[in-house]
């Protein structure tokens, strides 16, 4: 089968998952493009004209397809406008995230634009595919309260169809679990809490929820030492400057990791995966951790608790950061004091995936 790949905004998680697919499914005929991680809104409002008439993607649309597989960044509507030869051939639309349930910030400009772009290329679409349930419900639930909000001449009973169809199938999660940690017993007191902590240095992954869990392990008085991964951008929360001046001592590794097996092997070494995340469609970063030995702490709330039990979440305070960190800390010492283990994610991993990617490819296909 050939298939035509689309990443519209092409983040590090989002080419994994397409070389994923790419290198497992070797018996498909693919073709890859993608734009650059950057200028968000615009490149959600102007990828249609980006890979319509920039000379190097014309080769690559003008060739023959059996399906169009594409990221829910990817203005599908404009893209069969300009190409009339792609409105005929199945489009499947794949959504990492959505842009209906960022938490609100006054940074945010043209969201509705944004939301539109999107609402667009699902009802245009012939299938979704959502990698967590949270995201697809938030999606719908979210595009039909902005259908509502609409003068006239628009309905939210548009969804139905395209919602009734849509499916899940997660991004999968590929780390070679073969690599092993030392097993510290935390009950004794005799070695610090090694804590990792990877997102991205942004608002929305709850910085200052990092800063209050910190300071609330301190004026307890528990040992721990922390990785404070992820990637970083021109304007980082503040919060980051306070917690590498109050606690140096007890960070271990802080900003992003060289390489993919530095990333990996301070997982690895690590106890216990944190996260404060106010936003997250399904936690690729987290699983990657657990996978990898350690055991999660997590708010109950966004995609968490579909991943793993309620014996990892954490109490969701979304108005009083501190007592949140108090519910986060509560944990970590009833884990540590246990010697939890780490949930399993073999329903995360490839080999648990790629049979449901190769069957819903079919599908859309009509094959």
């Amino acid at each position: 089968m050939r298939i035509l790949l689309i990443s519209a905004y092409e983040a590090s998680s989002h080419k994994a998952w397409a070389d994923a697919l790419m290198s497992n499914l070797p018996e498909h005929d693919w073709t890859y493009m993608a734009l650059p991680p950057r200028h968000f809104a615009w490149r959600i409002r102007g990828n249609a004209m980006s890979f319509a008439f920039d000379p190097k993607f014309k080769p690559l649309l003008e060739k023959p397809y059996d399906l169009i597989m594409a990221t829910s960044m990817t203005d599908c509507v404009g893209l069969k406008a300009f190409c009339p030869d792609l409105q005929n051939i199945p489009w499947l639309l794949y959504f990492h995230e959505n842009q209906f349930a960022y938490p609100a910030s006054d940074k945010q400009q043209g969201l509705v634009e944004m939301q539109m772009v999107t609402l667009y290329s699902a009802l245009a679409a012939d299938q979704c595919v959502f990698n967590s349930q949270f995201n697809k419900d938030s999606f719908f639930s979210g595009a039909r309260a902005l259908l509502k909000k609409l003068p006239d001449y628009v309905s939210p009973d548009w969804l139905s169809v395209s919602e009734e169809k849509a499916c899940v199938v997660p991004v999968p999660v590929s780390v070679p679990t073969l690599m092993t940690k030392p097993h510290i017993d935390k009950r004794a007191g005799q070695a610090p809490m090694r804590l990792v902590w990877s997102a991205r240095w942004e608002y929305d992954k709850g910085p200052d929820r990092l800063l209050a869990i910190l300071q609330e392990l301190s004026a307890r008085h528990v040992p721990f030492e922390i990785a404070i991964l992820g990637e970083q951008f021109r304007s980082i929360p503040k919060e980051f400057e306070q917690i590498k001046q109050a606690f140096s001592a007890q960070i271990s590794q802080f900003g992003f990791a060289k390489n993919r097996q530095d990333y990996l092997d301070c997982l690895a070494s690590a106890d216990i995966v944190l996260s404060t995340a106010l936003h997250e469609f399904q936690g690729l970063a987290v699983l990657e951790a657990v996978a990898l030995g350690c055991v999660p702490v997590l708010p109950n709330r966004q995609v968490y608790p579909e991943l793993f039990g309620d014996e990892f979440l954490y109490h969701s305070d979304l108005h009083d950061p501190e007592k949140e960190a108090q519910s986060a800390v509560d944990l970590m010492i009833k884990l540590a004091t246990e010697s939890a283990e780490a949930p399993s994610v073999a329903p995360f991993e490839l080999s648990a995936l790629l049979p449901l990617y190769a069957a819903q490819i079919r599908q859309s296909a009509g094959r």
